[in-house]
């Protein structure tokens, strides 16, 4: 009997040596070489073992300096992760595993730079021909700096190449530059000035290591020849017209202004453009008007002096040339007489139309009310004054607008992610419509713009919108849809020209990512219990509501509630069970089959059942052996064959 247990024990040994060769304990850490990192950026480093089941791990800089990240072990893994990175990751990491007795460690060095925008390129003035200037390009937040190397070029030309050699004294984020002065000439227009940087480390991807930067050269030509012609003359009579042109080259065009110089303070601004119109001149309109040429680079100017002759008698009208009317409300026209004691006055439209207005004068004065203002009060009208044998007439122009309300924000439904939806905005009432532009805005961004140029003028009060769909994301969630409507009447002088409408975007999720997990199984013995736990993404969050699926497909409700629990399952709860999410958005679904089976006793294990099978079959083989070997010893000789032969 001893040497029978002898030999089990033997063979159980030789078994055990086999099964722990096949598990040799290793270590591995990912990535396997040099790990280039950007500052700011993100890196992790992971550690794996193999033929150990509860490894414990632990890592360290080779100086010992402090890790400087996170470290997240589980089974047979460790994560270093340094986020963001800085200069205190510039290490080789060790990662250290033991298993017992046995230990394994690896080694991996971690490398960091920045080089995270594009060069800057500035100009010390702007370009003029013919005279020098200064252009840098910056290179910001850079490191390693020795590794840098930057070209200037103007075009196809080189102007300057550097490379910065000299060693950093400190580790830190560096800017870098370089400077070149040049005169630019009529053949540097539209020309490109370019700054490239290149970062010289291999290890990085070859995108990351360069980076340009491009700037088209706008070369300006100072304003000059600037010339004046005035029509008819400079001298001209009270209540005459004169029109003044003004020219001037330049590059870019330069802009035109034209001005009255003033005895008491700043030069009076008449104009934006080059033609100014003066008419109904008065004896105060005298004086120097002077036409200005404007450009980035400069400026050249131009004088003429207008004088004009008095006249017995003025006749003012107000509120000027030009008023500007809503449609509905009333507007007044006051025609006044200075000079002259016993004026006589009378009112006509310049087509001899109806006034369809009241008149009433005395004294120096008259006054047209035109009330309610209507589409036939849109005209010019003269007032007409008579002293003695002088007459004098001035006009007054009457523009009608209408713009009394805010634009009108309509949307076809309620907005949910990823499906379209149609908005519109609509302006009533508006006159005139072709001056009208509408703009739909989501955020600061642009969506739809419309102009009604080419609108048939109509004497009429009209409606304009403008519609568009698009398809909202929850990321519109908290933004403004601005609808904007301009009355683009620059001539007329009313407020406002300008209204708009806001209303702040909620977008809706469907539920979507439905998941179901049970718990402990979905296949399990009759009497236990079972969660079946349901979850889903949406916006708003979705409401769960289980059911089952009958045989005829229908549903039967069960519950509201996220998790189902199940106490003491019965062979007739095995079937689908249906998870719907729902929010005002939509609905989705998820199904579970349960399956519940009869109590059956499981005596054995199946790792027990086939350990004993194979000592079944193992101690009698051995017993055998063990007696035929004394029985061989017994008659001096042994065969299997005849052994066997005799037991038979």
């Amino acid at each position: 009997m001893p040497g029978k247990m002898a030999v089990i024990i033997g063979v159980s040994n030789i078994l055990w040596m086999v099964l722990a060769a096949s598990h040799a304990f290793k270590i591995e850490i990912v990535p396997e070489s040099q790990v280039v990192a950007q500052i700011n950026a993100s890196v992790s480093l992971t550690c794996r073992t193999t033929g150990c089941e509860s490894p414990s791990f632990s890592w360290r800089t080779q100086i010992d300096s402090p890790l400087n990240g996170k470290v997240r072990s589980e089974r047979n893994s460790s994560v270093l992760t340094m986020e963001p990175v800085s200069f205190g990751n510039e290490h080789s990491y060790l990662c250290t595993a033991t298993c017992g007795a046995r230990k394994a460690e690896r080694a991996i060095e971690v490398l960091i730079y920045s080089f995270p925008k594009d060069p800057e390129i500035q100009l010390s003035g702007p370009l003029e021909v013919g005279k020098p200037v200064t252009a840098t390009c910056l290179v910001r937040d850079v490191y390693p700096f020795e590794r840098l190397e930057m070209d200037l070029l103007k075009g196809d030309h080189l102007l300057k190449n550097q490379e910065f050699l000299e060693p950093a004294e400190t580790k830190s984020l560096e800017t870098k530059g370089l400077e070149v002065t040049f005169t630019p000439t009529n053949e540097d227009i539209g020309k490109a000035l370019i700054c490239r940087a290149q970062l010289h480390i291999n290890e990085i991807d070859a995108e990351l290591r360069k980076r340009v930067t491009t700037k088209i050269l706008q070369v300006h030509i100072s304003p000059r020849n600037t010339v004046v012609s005035v029509n008819p003359s400079a001298r001209l009579q009270e209540g005459g017209s004169v029109t003044m042109t003004c020219s001037s080259e330049g590059l870019p065009a330069p802009q035109i202004t034209w001005s009255k110089k003033s005895d008491h303070g700043k030069p009076q601004l008449l104009s934006g453009n080059g033609t100014l119109t003066l008419i109904a001149m008065r004896m105060e309109d005298s004086g120097i008007y002077v036409c200005e040429a404007v450009n980035p680079v400069g400026r050249d100017s131009k004088e003429v002096e207008l004088m004009v002759q008095e006249k017995p008698f003025t006749v003012e009208i107000s509120p000027g040339a030009q008023v500007a009317a809503q449609v509905g409300g009333s507007v007044v026209l006051t025609c006044g007489v200075t000079g002259c004691e016993a004026p006589s006055f009378s009112w006509r439209t310049q087509i001899d139309s109806p006034l369809s207005g009241q008149v009433r004068s005395a004294g120096t004065t008259s006054e047209l009310t035109l009330s309610p203002v209507s589409f036939e009060h849109e005209r010019s009208y003269l007032c007409t004054v008579t002293c003695g044998r002088r007459k004098q007439e001035r006009r007054i122009k009457v523009d009608l607008y209408s713009f009394p309300r805010d634009p009108e924000i309509e949307m076809s439904g309620g907005l949910v992610d990823g499906q379209p939806v149609a908005v519109g905005c609509k302006v009533p009432e508006v006159y005139p419509l072709e001056r009208l532009q509408i703009q739909l805005l989501k955020g600061e961004r642009l969506m739809e713009s419309k102009n009604f140029l080419e609108a048939v003028e109509k004497d009429s009060l009209e409606t304009g919108s403008v519609e568009m769909t698009f398809i909202p994301t929850i990321d519109d969630t908290g933004k403004v849809l601005v609808c904007q409507a301009k009355l683009q009447v620059d001539e007329m002088e009313f407020e406002p020209k300008q209204r708009q409408s806001t209303q702040t975007l909620c977008v809706k999720i469907a539920p979507r990512n439905v998941s179901i997990s049970v718990s402990p199984a979905s296949t399990l013995e009759e009497g236990r219990s079972v969660n079946m736990t349901c979850s889903s993404d949406g916006l708003p969050a979705p409401k769960i509501r289980w059911s089952r699926q009958l045989h005829d497909g229908s549903l039967r409700f069960l519950s509201e509630n996220t998790t189902l629990t199940l106490t003491s399952t019965r062979r007739g709860d095995s079937g689908t069970y249906v998870c719907e999410a729902s929010n005002q958005a939509g609905t989705s679904r998820k199904e579970a089959e349960l399956l519940i089976q009869g109590r059956e006793r499981d005596y054995f294990s199946p790792g027990f059942l086939m350990l004993y099978c194979a000592s079944s079959l193992l101690i009698p083989a051995i017993g055998t052996i063990v007696y035929f070997a004394r029985r061989a010893n017994m008659k001096g000789s042994y065969s299997l064959v005849d052994a066997q032969k005799s037991k038979v």
